[in-house]
Formats: structure tokens, C-alpha cells, sequence
């Protein structure tokens, strides 16, 4: 069988931080959206259907949760390339891509919203 890239997404992770730069911003935690999409070569974890071959997206979740519930961030910028980093650490990491949400930034849209991706070099 051939090497398969696994693509584990996490999807609309709903947490609160501060994140801005206005006075109010400053001073108020705001809801933050967070979708994660993170590719790794999975052949030896279905062969063996082994749970220490596979990525655990648990772990990067929980990570993920710690750094941006207790984090300040003057810019979106900053909170998504953190999140990035963690998305990427693991060795076994190809590529990753996280988008985050700022719903109501914006008074007559839904949300703002800023992506980031990261790809290993061959």
C-alpha cells in the first residue's frame, strides 16, 4: 500500500480571549472561532491500527485551549500564527492550516476572519 496522508480537521473550536487593541478589546474577552486542518502520513498507524503511530489531535486541542483562553493578542495575526505553531510542532506534521473567526468585528458582517498555513519543506 502506498504512504496515505491522513487530514485530521478540527472544526469551529469556540473559545474566549482578548484579542484586539481598543480600549474595551482590552478589557473583555471576545468569542473566537477556530478551524485547524492538519495533514500527516498515516500508513503505519491504520496498518497496525496503532494508537502511537497515529497524531493525537486531542493533545493539540487541549494545547491549543490553554494558549488562547489565557493568552492576550494586540492582533489576529498573532493569535493565529500561535495556533499555527502548535498545529505544526509535531515532527510527523506535512502541512497545517488554521483559520480564525472574530465574529461581530465587523457591525455589518458576520465575522472577520484570517488564515495562515505552514508547509515542511522537502
Amino acid at each position: 500500500m502506498s504512504i496515505s496522508n491522513a487530514i485530521i480537521r478540527i472544526t469551529n473550536l469556540r473559545l474566549r480571549t482578548f484579542i484586539g487593541f481598543n480600549p474595551d478589546e482590552m478589557q473583555k474577552q471576545q468569542d473566537v472561532v477556530i478551524n485547524i486542518e492538519i495533514h500527516y502520513p498515516a500508513d503505519k498507524a491504520y496498518a497496525e491500527d496503532d494508537v502511537d503511530k497515529a497524531l493525537n489531535y486531542k493533545t493539540i486541542t487541549k494545547e491549543v485551549i490553554s494558549h488562547v483562553e489565557d493568552g492576550r493578542f494586540l492582533l489576529l495575526e498573532k493569535l493565529v500564527a500561535d495556533v499555527l505553531d502548535i498545529a505544526s510542532a509535531h515532527p510527523w506534521t506535512e502541512y497545517a492550516s488554521v483559520t480564525i473567526d472574530k465574529p461581530h468585528a465587523l457591525r455589518f458582517a458576520d465575522s472577520v476572519s484570517l488564515t495562515l498555513q505552514w508547509q515542511r519543506e522537502a
